[in-house]
């Protein structure tokens, strides 16, 4: 039972950022290691709800309760083992999901929310650093079954080790040189080192997961070969296809897209590449677009040097608080500070970008204007035309859906409308054997659900396969799809 007066005694707490100019000195993740008895605490907050309306927030159904009042009482790895039967991977979703089970939490309707992703990371680290949290879990029984995943992200990676525990061969397909997708590529190592990566990867490897990296499938392994040698396919590619600018000035060089940015950087950091190619150091940088991404560049912008960096939201700027328009227990519409926006720069709300201005060939700046965001379109403010002097502009506006030539085009799956790829409620394409997983299916979103996704795909591959499946089924395609 949980502390009935934690949350009384105790106020919501986590741990400090490095300061400001050491970090922006180097790569490492921002923040400092965070006391055992501090993250006890913040456990000890978790009423242990009747109803915990954080399981509804996760995508994953984390049982976050149980191993909140575990980790109040020091068992620390009977709250690992309890997190884990839920989650593949909490030391990436610590690191790097934006917790909509705290925006769920019962105490977040009169109080500050439980840290629920602090201790989430706090469980996964130390299960890591005390040697429990990374031990392989073979199958002990082999179905002599193959399953190939194509693509290396968060979706991929559940899919694969949720198959290869359930006794099938499994062999995961990357493209790029390394494995990891848009964990290793595209997130700035200041948000998590690579090492908690490639220690995973250890682990997926000694339970029997083939990894081939430098595989185009459909273009180096033709689609006929993949049917041939594998009796189900995971399409885990992500959703690649950059949403584009489409105004004036557009090729203009200075311009670019984040995804080509950070990826370079994140090659230099890991010593695979000897220099960026697109880079910040003393140029007036602009990002146009306010998510995740946008901070990305940001903050890697900063440590690249740059003379200045601005970041441009179209939205107009929401409250400090949450919005009435996203009452509890849904995920709150509020302002939101990363690491990066406090090293420095400055954010624009509120505006759109309607040119892009040149000089010989190479961007000179950006012109903007001021209005409101309505779905499907944008309502112009007379009269508060403006424009920023830019050197390097990154267009940071997400994700329309996978790639299709070579892979999906060979294979021949249906696509939505939205230019996704078509499931059933076991996640199959209209191809048999053929299953989707994570944003390629879903659309662009977060980590827990790509990780969700993979978890159910594999659910769905196993029944396939065995006739029936006892892997777990977090979240069906059809939600997941309205969500």
């Amino acid at each position: 039972m949980a502390d009935p007066t934690g949350f009384l005694k105790y106020g919501r707490q986590g741990p400090a950022r490095r300061p400001v100019p050491l970090r922006l000195r180097d790569w490492k993740e921002v923040y400092e290691p965070f006391e055992e008895q501090d993250t006890r605490k913040q456990a000890a907050r978790c009423m242990d709800c009747g109803i915990p309306f954080c399981h509804q927030g996760c995508p994953l159904g984390n049982i976050i309760p149980e191993w909140n009042d575990l980790v109040r009482t020091g068992k620390w790895q009977e709250a690992s083992d309890r997190l884990h039967a839920t989650n593949n991977f909490p030391e990436f979703t610590g690191r790097l999901c934006p917790a909509p089970c705290e925006g769920a939490c019962v105490l977040g309707i009169g109080d500050d929310p439980v840290a629920i992703k602090l201790v989430e990371q706090e469980i996964a680290d130390r299960a890591i650093a005390d040697g429990y949290g990374l031990e392989p879990r073979p199958a002990e029984l082999s179905t002599d079954r193959t399953v190939a995943v194509i693509g290396s992200g968060p979706a991929g990676l559940a899919a694969a080790q949720q198959l290869a525990r359930a006794g099938h061969a499994v062999t995961v397909y990357e493209r790029d040189q390394r494995i990891g997708g848009l964990m290793r590529y595209g997130i700035p190592e200041f948000k998590m080192d690579r090492d908690v990566l490639d220690a995973r990867l250890t682990q997926m490897s000694a339970e029997g997961i083939d990894f081939v990296t430098g595989v185009n499938v459909g273009v180096d392994l033709t689609v006929e070969e993949l049917r041939e040698r594998f009796d189900a396919v995971v399409i885990a590619t992500g959703a690649t296809v950059a949403r584009e600018l489409t105004v004036d000035g557009r090729e203009l060089q200075g311009v670019h897209l984040a995804m080509d940015y950070l990826v370079q950087q994140n090659e230099v950091c890991e010593g695979t590449r000897d220099q960026v190619e697109i880079s910040a150091e003393g140029k007036r940088v602009v990002i146009i677009g306010g998510g995740d991404t946008g901070a990305d560049c940001y903050g890697t912008a900063l440590r690249q040097n740059a003379a200045s960096v601005t970041q441009l939201d179209i939205h107009v700027q929401p409250p400090a608080t949450r919005s009435p328009a996203t009452p509890w227990p849904t995920y709150p519409l509020m302002l939101r500070i990363s690491a990066a926006h406090e090293e420095g720069g400055e954010r624009v709300f509120g505006v759109n970008s309607t040119s892009i201005a040149g000089e010989n060939g190479h961007v000179t700046g950006l012109n903007l204007v001021e209005g409101k965001r309505i779905p499907g379109s944008f309502i112009p403010t007379e009269g508060t035309e403006f424009h920023l002097d830019a050197d390097l502009i990154l267009i940071a506006l997400g994700f329309t859906g996978p790639e299709q030539e070579g892979l999906l085009d060979g294979l021949g799956v249906a696509m939505s409308s939205r230019g996704t790829i078509v499931r059933d409620a076991n996640y199959m394409t209209d191809v048999p054997g053929v299953f989707v997983a994570g944003d390629a299916g879903r659309g662009q979103s977060l980590i827990v659900w790509a990780i969700a996704e993979g978890r159910s795909a594999a659910a769905g591959v196993d029944a396939y396969l065995a006739g029936q499946s006892f892997l777990p089924d977090p979240v069906p395609p059809t939600a997941a799809a309205l969500r």
